[in-house]
């Protein structure tokens, strides 16, 4: 298995892309901007190699993995 950096808060498309390899299309678009940031704060400490911590989260960092999560569900759509 190839070396992975460590993922922290800002590396939001690495965040992104980890969270649907795990749901993939279990969640659409309008399910992704519905998950409640508790959960998402959960799912995104469960990723392997994730090395932020809890309190280092705030609601911007959320928001731009929220994004992101929705511009990785697209690019797979086509």
């Amino acid at each position: 298995m190839p070396f992975e950096p460590p993922i922290h808060w800002n590396d939001y498309e690495d965040i992104a892309m980890k969270l649907y390899e795990r749901f993939g299309d279990d969640f659409n678009e309008g399910k992704i901007y519905r998950v409640r940031f508790t959960d998402l704060l959960k799912w995104v400490l469960e990723i392997p190699n994730f090395a932020g911590q809890p309190g280092e989260s705030n609601e911007g960092h959320l928001e731009m993995i929220q994004s992101g999560w929705v511009y990785e569900w697209r690019d797979n759509q086509k």
